[in-house]
């Protein structure tokens, strides 16, 4: 049940943060769109990347992203492809100062949430980190956001 509420939580965040950069409103993401989004998350993409992306993911050949593209791309994943781009984002999400400077921390997750328009109390993040932590550190170091992630 547990386990089920929390993909539903993460699943309610990818809508949102879909929601959130379909500019438009027309519950599709154009390339332009996507751009938008990476860049927020300092992931940047050239228009030609962005279109190569959402042809690449596009399985009605409408040339944009609906929302089950969109969590097909973010799920999609090749074994070596797979660690960098969890690196990269792992690397997005941490602390950078003080405890926990590598991990990721409920302070460095809450700024995270923010840049990407879902804000969190620090104490809800610190929930969310303690379901994925398992050495009960209360941060998350790369194999824990490893294992929530896959």
């Amino acid at each position: 049940m547990a386990s089920t509420t929390a993909f539903a939580s993460y699943l309610a965040d990818f809508e949102r943060i879909f929601s959130r950069f379909d500019a438009d409103g027309d519950g599709k993401l154009s390339p332009a769109e996507l751009r938008c989004l990476l860049s927020s998350i300092s992931q940047e993409l050239s228009l030609e990347e962005a279109e190569a992306v959402v042809e690449s993911t596009d399985s009605d050949g409408d040339g944009l992203l609906d929302m089950g593209e969109f969590l097909q791309l973010v799920g999609e994943r090749g074994d070596e492809e797979e660690e960098r781009e969890l690196r990269e984002a792992f690397e997005m999400y941490v602390s950078t100062e003080g405890e926990g400077e590598g991990c990721i921390t409920a302070k460095s997750l809450k700024r995270m949430l923010s840049r990407l328009g879902t804000s969190r109390a620090v104490e809800e993040c610190m929930a969310m980190i303690c379901r994925f932590d398992a050495n009960g550190d209360g941060v998350l170091c790369f194999e824990e956001f490893k294992a929530m992630m896959t």
